[in-house]
């Protein structure tokens, strides 16, 4: 699953609505790995964040410092190695932004997993993926989680693809904004040996309250060609 989570409310104040509402589409759909976009900020934010994974029954692997907006949980009972977070390009008056990556046991098999949430503007996204791409490992089955900010047919996409990745949802809907949705910028990419078998986007009551943007959920089977 991926899903910009609005900061659980607004940036600095987390609503009980909003994290019922969360909470409530976690438990319902069960994933194995959540990558979060805009995940809550402020001194207290990392507690909120592991407090709403423990209820949903998901810890959270990567969420804070480097990580900068994104965060990445994954099951209480699933393992996970090589842990990190990076602190992407940024220049004023930007948000500073990061991204969070592990290696998750799922299914018998190793997956690498980036959570991405890249910016508002052109040539920053641009400066976001250079980073990135650098570091992702072609040879390993990976999957991208991320808020792009980008339509479908637009470079940080063409890019991504280009990079051999299959855009997992494609046909799976629009993400935003979540009361109408009309834009698909939330994506699902994966590589080298992962197998789509579904993929939705969750429009339900509770996932409109509970953020701007509706979570993209796929399932994945390991350890086969695409």
């Amino acid at each position: 699953m991926t899903w910009n989570l609005h900061a659980l409310g607004t940036p600095w104040l987390t609503t009980r609505r909003c994290v019922d509402a969360v909470v409530g589409v976690l438990r319902d759909t069960a994933p194995d790995v959540v990558g979060v976009q805009e995940r809550p900020l402020g001194p207290l934010g990392r507690w909120r964040l592991r407090r709403v994974a423990r209820r949903a029954g998901l810890r959270v692997v990567v969420g804070g410092g480097a990580s900068r907006t994104t965060a990445l949980l994954v099951r209480a009972d699933l393992p996970s190695d090589r842990v990190a977070a990076y602190r992407l390009p940024w220049e004023l008056p930007r948000t500073r932004r990061g991204a969070s990556t592990a290696r998750v046991l799922a299914g018998g098999e190793k997956v690498r997993v980036v959570v991405v949430h890249l910016g508002l503007d052109a040539g920053e996204r641009e400066r976001h993926l250079r980073l990135l791409l650098d570091r992702i490992p072609r040879t390993e089955p990976w999957v991208v989680l991320g808020d792009i900010n980008e339509l479908p047919d637009q470079p940080s996409w063409r890019r991504l693809l280009a990079r051999g990745l299959t855009d997992a949802a494609a046909y799976a809907g629009p993400t935003f904004p979540a009361s109408a949705p009309a834009q698909r910028i939330d994506a699902v990419l994966v590589g080298y040996g992962l197998r789509v078998t579904a993929a939705r986007v969750l429009d339900v009551p509770a996932a409109r309250v509970a953020s701007d943007h509706l979570p993209v959920v796929v399932d994945l089977v390991a350890g086969e060609e695409r």
